[in-house]
């Protein structure tokens, strides 16, 4: 009878021992099956969440309530390649960069020019446009090129590769954070020139009502991609497969088209790895011609 208690104690052990085991293997069997649910490392399996802008037409900009645009419509097709839904959410573009990174969004989606400063924040898939700077200026401005701005009152938005040029050329740009913003101050006469994506300042200026014109264009010095955070290789090269196959079935260069109607694309610029050709667009291959770029 003395030694009962040591038995039973001995036993609790071994049943704890064994439940031990069972909840281990329990723990690792549902680690396995979420890596299955969720390959891609999403916020929501299933789901791309996409950080993105409301007022940058024709490459992300809300329409009647949806989000649409070049950029977003081509994320979309390639989602679609993976089988997940696009959830996009609106944002500043100041802030993209860091909220991609933060797993605040799997991806940014706002024609987003590679450079190396950015690629210490976040890593980029493969480019699938390029793009151009446009110089808007109030109407009326002697202004007629980007070699005239040194001395005058420029606005940029606030981390657009707009903002790094003015920075680079020594212009202490005015800071906003976003495209309004900067249409507001040159409306208001507080600024002397917006350096913009083209294709926005274009639609800024026919929109303007005379009160904006565009005075310049500019080769804009990479490609734009869209934004992964940091070691998240799994998202990002799926979705660089996934791009590839939009661009080989002709996505890539409808989109094209029904943005940029009439934009020649410089014979140079190929989207996407490389592995893959697009179909020809209506205009075919020609002398670079303005896109918009952040």
């Amino acid at each position: 009878m003395r030694f009962l208690p040591a038995l039973t104690r001995a036993a609790a052990v071994g049943v704890a021992a064994i439940l031990g085991a069972a909840t281990l293997t329990a723990c690792g069997s549902d680690s396995a099956s979420s890596a299955a649910d969720n390959p891609y490392n999403l916020v929501q399996p299933g789901v791309l969440r996409a950080g993105t802008l409301t007022d940058a037409p024709p490459n992300v900009y809300l329409k009647d309530g949806k989000f649409t645009g070049f950029d977003n419509d081509l994320l979309v097709a390639a989602a679609d390649k993976l089988g997940l839904k696009v959830e996009f959410v609106g944002t500043d573009f100041s802030a993209l960069l860091s909220q991609v990174n933060t797993r605040k969004f799997d991806v940014g989606s706002s024609s987003i020019t590679i450079t190396e400063a950015r690629k210490k924040t976040v890593d980029f898939g493969n480019g699938y446009d390029f793009g151009y700077f446009g110089l808007d200026v109030p109407a009326g401005s002697a202004l007629r090129s980007f070699d005239e701005l040194p001395g005058k009152r420029v606005v940029v938005v606030q981390g657009t590769v707009q903002d790094d040029y003015a920075t680079n050329k020594g212009l202490d740009p005015v800071r906003v954070p976003d495209y309004n913003g900067a249409i507001n101050q040159l409306k208001a006469g507080t600024a002397d020139a917006w350096i913009a994506p083209a294709e926005i300042g274009e639609k800024t200026a026919a929109d303007s009502g005379g009160k904006i014109t565009v005075a310049a264009k500019e080769l804009s010095p990479a490609p734009t991609a869209y934004a992964f955070a940091k070691g998240n290789d799994a998202l990002r090269e799926a979705l660089n497969k996934a791009l590839d196959e939009v661009i080989a079935d002709g996505t890539w260069t409808r989109l094209q088209e029904q943005y940029y109607p009439g934009r020649p694309i410089p014979a140079d610029f190929t989207p996407g790895s490389g592995d893959v050709v697009a179909p020809s667009a209506s205009v075919g291959a020609a002398a670079p011609s303005a896109s918009a770029a952040s």
